[in-house]
């Protein structure tokens, strides 16, 4: 029978037991000694705030029954003392908590931070970023919650309210037990509100997640947000967010605050009742007014954790949602398998072939379909083609951001699929249009191209992408701070450093996702000198929107609708007059000057 019922207790994973119970295996047992510790300061503190109310009966007799001043002196600085103890008692419980609080913490979201580290690119673009930085912060914060809620209700509410009902029990036994019946309605009362606090503590989560989400979009994209005069609508969305969780974090106060006046009308019946009775003995049946003023006193402080007691399961449903998030990433299987098992990828020569390779993001929706190809080692192999033909993914796919659905992807006869992505990543350099720079200084975004690289390295690397000269022209060099994205340098300035940060990889293979494409002519002309020193003697991937860009490639590759369409080097591609030709004269059409446009007179 018993067996059954804690069956049935801990069937829900995700329900109140089975959290609670993992968040004791997996994160308090760990702290168990500080956890010790506190618990053993929290049942001094109990001990004595029930020796304090004890005490007040004696100091009421000695007071009005036997008129004894010495004695009255001697209670009062045993009092003190009593005082002195639980105050020092109450701050060191209250430290070490905060101490395992924040070493959980910590530990929590280096452990979601690690796995979110495991998940492929897939993963991410299915959600906004400010959704992970919720339930880092969230989640992180909600185990140590509901541990330290734990730990003070057992500790300091709990053993404070068994020592006072102890003063209560031994001063007037009956009393005592009157002073129960409260109990049982103020439970069932509260039972019917944690369905209620749980959901309006996820949408709380969702609304918080939201309102990041348009801040962080808002300050991301302040200059097209500048530029499109988007302030009043984006200061609409935002204040209709937060107006949002605005009214789910009243709804949640006006459900979890429900019980205090419940508690407050139960409380005052049991002291009007007990002011009654315990008057009543004083005067009729010649009890010590000390044991009434005692029992009161008992009464009076064990109210306050006596409450609280009653809305830890209020406290605790509204705590776990957050358990729930940090439990949600933690358990997440990862998207990107571990494959450190596997063998590394060895390179001879660094030839790359797409064998048959097909692909798509969505089912049914194929992106790549049977493409075949090859990337001679040492050669330059530009892929060009429409918007939306498959060339990015090429790329993604070399790098194993995502799997392919069938084929091979083969680099010098090994199947990128059975090697490990950390060894095929660390002989890959990759450039895109899109540069991000690290916050931080124009020298460590360099340098993390590889890990532990000299300041020698550094400087030759950036001699090489044309990029020396205008680092040390800053006012600080190589310690300038390139901001947030890199923003706090200009478009062709973040390219070049990318390309020093791929030079200092000195990997066998550059793939390079038109990296010139959103730059002016002279600044284009100084990433295409970087990008030469880049490629010598490497096998090079470059995806070409600018086809002047790659007319001296080795091989040209025109991708259309996810497979090769035409191949062949730029000379012999226009003697075919085929699809790469339709591209080249539309970009000169494109190039050449517009005729004068003529304004009619209006006389």
């Amino acid at each position: 029978m018993l067996k059954s019922y804690f069956q049935r207790l801990f069937a829900d994973p995700k329900g109140t037991a089975a959290l609670v119970r993992r968040l004791l295996l997996e994160q308090a047992a760990g702290q168990w000694r500080r956890y010790a510790l506190a618990f053993a300061l929290m049942a001094i503190a109990a001990a004595s705030t029930a020796l304090g109310a004890y005490l007040i009966g004696d100091v009421i007799n000695q007071a009005y029954v036997h008129k004894n001043l010495p004695g009255i002196i001697m209670l009062a600085l045993v009092t003190a003392v009593i005082f002195m103890i639980k105050g020092m008692a109450t701050y060191g419980q209250a430290v070490a908590l905060a101490r395992i609080g924040n070493g959980i913490i910590a530990d929590n979201q280096r452990r979601m931070f690690a796995k979110l580290l495991q998940h492929n690119v897939g993963f991410f673009a299915d959600r906004h970023s400010s959704e992970f930085m919720a339930r880092l912060t969230t989640g992180a914060a909600a185990a140590s919650h509901v541990l330290n809620l734990l730990i003070t209700s057992l500790g300091r509410d709990l053993l404070s309210l068994i020592g006072l009902a102890a003063v209560m029990a031994v001063q007037d036994p009956v009393l005592s037990m009157l002073s129960i019946v409260v109990v049982p309605p103020a439970m069932l009362i509260l039972r019917k509100m944690i369905r209620r606090i749980k959901m309006i503590a996820h949408d709380q989560f969702t609304g918080s997640a939201r309102v990041l989400e348009t801040l962080q979009e808002s300050l991301q994209g302040m200059r097209i947000l500048k530029a499109f005069t988007l302030e009043e609508e984006m200061r609409g969305r935002f204040d209709a967010r937060v107006a949002d969780l605005e009214n789910e974090s009243n709804k949640w106060a006006r459900v979890a605050y429900r019980s205090g006046p419940l508690m407050e009308a139960l409380g005052g019946f049991a002291i009007a009742g007990a002011l009654v009775y315990g008057g009543f003995r004083v005067i009729e049946t010649g009890a010590t007014p000390g044991q009434f003023f005692s029992f009161l006193a008992a009464f009076m402080l064990a109210y306050e954790p006596a409450k609280r007691l009653a809305r830890l399961n209020i406290d605790l449903s509204s705590g776990l949602v957050g358990v729930r998030i940090l439990f949600d990433v933690i358990d997440h299987p990862p998207t990107e398998s571990s494959d450190e098992g596997k063998p590394p990828l060895k390179l001879s020569k660094a030839r790359v072939e797409f064998a048959n390779v097909q692909f798509a993001y969505r089912p049914g929706e194929k992106v790549i379909r049977n493409l075949s190809f090859v990337a001679e080692p040492g050669n330059v192999t530009a892929l060009v083609g429409p918007s939306g033909g498959g060339k990015s993914t090429i790329l993604n796919l070399i790098l194993r951001f995502y799997d392919f659905d069938s084929g091979a992807i083969i680099i010098d006869g090994q199947n990128i699929a059975a090697v490990s992505r950390r060894s095929l990543r660390s002989q890959v350099a990759y450039v895109g249009q899109d540069v991000f720079l690290f916050r931080g200084s124009v020298r460590e975004n360099i340098a993390l191209g590889r890990s532990g690289a000299s300041e020698a390295e550094v400087v030759a690397a950036a001699k090489a992408a044309y990029a020396h000269d205008f680092i040390t022209a800053f006012p600080r060099g190589y310690d300038t701070q390139v901001g947030e994205h890199g923003l706090q340098v200009a478009g062709g300035e973040r390219q070049r450093i990318s390309i020093a940060r791929a030079l200092l990889r000195d990997a066998p293979i550059i793939l390079l996702d038109e990296a010139t494409a959103s730059l002016d002519s002279e600044s284009e002309r100084q990433v295409q000198g970087a990008i030469e020193h880049l490629c010598e003697g490497r096998t090079t991937i470059v995806i070409a929107h600018r086809l002047h860009t790659v007319v001296d490639a080795d091989r040209i590759f025109v991708i259309e609708d996810g497979t090769v369409v035409e191949a062949g080097r730029h000379d012999e591609l226009l003697r075919k007059g085929g699809r790469y030709t339709s591209f080249y004269r539309l970009q000169l059409r494109e190039q050449e000057p517009s005729p004068p446009v003529a304004i009619a007179s209006l006389a």
